[in-house]
């Protein structure tokens, strides 16, 4: 089954808009504090030229979206959908992260329940890659019901490969 990788997707709290080139400054904006990355394999992203590699293999991945709360209409963060698999019906979502503000507020839970009822339509499995030093993300997939399955280096868009957990959840039975 085809699907979508950036459609705009909203709840009562957010709003996930396709990423463009004009959301970097925003995004930066949330990147630029290296607290939001000091558990992350990539523990410079918050420097701007690390966070411009990031942000372009973002662009390039066709699958990433801005996080605007609809509060406040700002931009909070960014995640993405990549690698769909139609023959095992499965996608990875990844890549988040979230203005520290934002931390222990139910967003995160909001944003990937969204997620998970528009995927729900076309996969029966999501994946992430977890980094194995990010304690605060696998305390908070596994909140979500996701369960931890194997280990693996992961070398995103133009950087070295980092050892990442690999947690699986299921939405719907194959």
């Amino acid at each position: 089954m085809v699907i979508n990788l950036q459609p705009t997707l909203e709840n009562a709290r957010v709003t996930l808009l396709p990423l463009e080139q004009t959301d970097f400054e925003a995004l930066f904006a949330i990147a630029s504090d290296p607290a939001v990355w000091e558990q992350h394999p990539n523990k410079d992203r918050w420097k701007r030229e690390v966070f411009q590699a990031f942000f372009d293999g973002a662009l390039q991945s066709r699958g990433a979206f801005k996080i605007i709360e609809k509060a406040t209409g700002e931009v909070i963060g960014s995640t993405r959908f990549y690698d769909h698999d139609a023959g095992t019906a499965s996608i990875f979502i990844g890549y988040t992260f979230y203005a520290k503000r934002y931390w222990g507020t139910g967003i995160n839970p909001s944003v990937k329940n969204l997620m998970f009822r528009y995927l729900s339509k076309c996969v029966s499995i999501v994946y992430f890659h977890i980094g194995a030093r990010n304690l605060r993300s696998q305390i908070a997939i596994t909140r979500l019901g996701a369960i931890k399955v194997g280990e693996e280096k992961v070398a995103p868009y133009r950087d070295e490969p980092h050892l990442h957990f690999l947690y699986k959840i299921y939405l719907r039975k194959t």
